[in-house]
């Protein structure tokens, strides 16, 4: 006889745990058994979360095939100039990468398919615009600051603005395709299609002759990007046939409305971008690439765990805003509850193996990782401190408290650097993941705060429902 989850559960399970996490396993018993109450939530929960699974294995193993080829000092650049066009690329878009979740159901359930098309076109648009604003002034930046930067980096930063206006469309191609609940079309080219075109690109340059340089691995990125995108491009075309082909009326060009949703959204993401990803700036700033290449390797075997957290907030952001809008607040709080388990216990689950496996998977990069072994278990526990209450921040976001979140971010952004400045010069790579663990710790503990004072909903994944 084939036993459900709960039935699972129950027998391995100590009595009072099992009572904790009881209701969100009958939804999980719905979701394998095909029953009636099975919600859509769910269902895309778990395509996004596999798609998640594959994607972290895979970027892990092509980060580890990519410092084995290229060396830790040619692996430290590529990574630091990388980095840079992930924190601009949350910008770029200007915040259309997120706030499309909130007006494309909203404009779908208005019936107003003129300001959808409007929508669908000027996003894009208005994020291909500022990424090669934003590219062009970095690239004259760099040529007028030439002398204060380091010379190994010039080159690589000059190539990776390429890469910038096509990353950005295709991150708002992909909050537009999850707002249409096609996971696959928005979770597919970023974290499968482009990390396989990346590392089969270099692999392919090397073997005919190129050398094993940042800078060729930047030109095999914008090769990766550009491509995949464009194939993006004319998939989700295809898949909006039946949205309005011809281009938008100038009354439906509601820029000032979009922005005034997009804007808060921008500070939100974008201090979220940097509070994630600073650290591995700010490293690079006193210690050298090959350090900078064994931190980045710690700093990603912890993203094994916290990739849960990305596949959840994916899967419900849009959702919060339906049932915020709706006034359905009973789900609303049931929802909530259950994206903090659904976090929470495979985050604890996966970082209790990577405390044993760590480092084994370290020295996967190369001689000397391994050192990243203290790092990666410090920023276990700002990763846990995340995942303890869920995607509160794409709830406050989808919930008109877009501006407590940036808020909240802002404070903890300004925290995160000026801990990295005081510890980097001391600790050097252990004091940049004290500093960003204790700042993951007070975001997790401020948003759960907002949405309890704010929404009168409790995140926490301990708490009573």
């Amino acid at each position: 006889m084939r036993l459900s989850p709960s039935k699972w559960a129950e027998r391995i399970l100590p009595t009072s745990a099992f009572l904790r996490v009881e209701p969100a396993l009958v939804r999980l018993d719905a979701f394998f058994n095909g029953e009636p109450d099975t919600s859509q939530a769910q269902r895309m929960a778990m395509v996004v979360f596999l798609v998640r699974v594959l994607g972290a294995a895979l970027a892990y193993v092509s980060q580890v095939i990519l410092a084995r080829m290229m060396g830790s000092h040619e692996y430290g650049i590529y990574v630091v100039v990388w980095t840079l066009v992930v924190v601009l690329g949350i910008f770029a878009p200007l915040g259309f990468s997120s706030s499309v979740l909130r007006l494309i159901p909203e404009y779908r359930t208005l019936a107003r398919p003129d300001r959808l098309n409007a929508l669908l076109f000027g996003s894009r648009l208005a994020g291909g615009l500022s990424a090669t604003a934003i590219a062009l002034i970095g690239i004259l930046a760099v040529w007028l600051f030439q002398d204060w930067i380091t010379s190994y980096y010039i080159l690589p930063l000059f190539l990776a603005a390429v890469c910038l206006p096509l990353y950005t469309i295709g991150s708002i191609q992909d909050g537009i395709a999850r707002a249409y609940d096609w996971p696959l079309l928005a979770m597919l080219p970023p974290f499968i299609w482009r990390p396989i075109v990346l590392l089969g690109g270099l692999v392919l340059a090397i073997r005919l002759g190129a050398p094993a340089t940042a800078a060729t691995a930047c030109t095999v990125a914008i090769v990766a990007t550009w491509s995949v995108t464009l194939a993006q491009m004319l998939v989700l075309s295809r898949s909006l046939k039946s949205e309005p082909p011809r281009l938008p009326t100038r009354e439906n060009w509601t820029f000032s409305v979009w922005l005034k949703i997009s804007l808060p959204i921008l500070l939100v993401e974008g201090f979220f971008q940097l509070i994630t990803s600073a650290d591995v700036i700010l490293v690079s700033f006193w210690r050298p690439p090959d350090e900078v290449a064994i931190y980045f390797a710690a700093s990603k075997t912890p993203a094994l765990a916290h990739f849960v957290y990305f596949a959840v907030r994916s899967a419900t952001a849009h959702r919060y805003s339906r049932l915020f809008h709706s006034g359905a607040h009973a789900e609303l709080a049931a929802l909530v509850g259950d994206t903090a388990r659904w976090t929470f216990w495979p985050t604890l689950a996966l970082s209790l193996v990577l405390v044993l496996i760590g480092p084994f998977l370290l020295s996967l990069f190369g001689p000397g990782f391994e050192s990243g072994y203290p790092v990666m278990l410090i920023l276990l526990f700002g990763v846990l401190a995340r995942a303890s209450v869920g995607p509160v921040d794409a709830l406050l976001t989808m919930a008109d408290q877009q501006n407590r979140c940036a808020l909240v971010y802002a404070l903890t952004f300004a925290l995160n650097i000026a801990l990295n400045v005081t510890l980097i010069p001391i600790f050097g790579i252990l004091g940049a993941a004290i500093a960003t663990a204790i700042a993951m710790m007070f975001e997790a503990t401020a948003l759960c705060h907002q949405a309890r004072t704010r929404l009168g909903l409790n995140p926490f994944v301990l708490a009573k429902t």
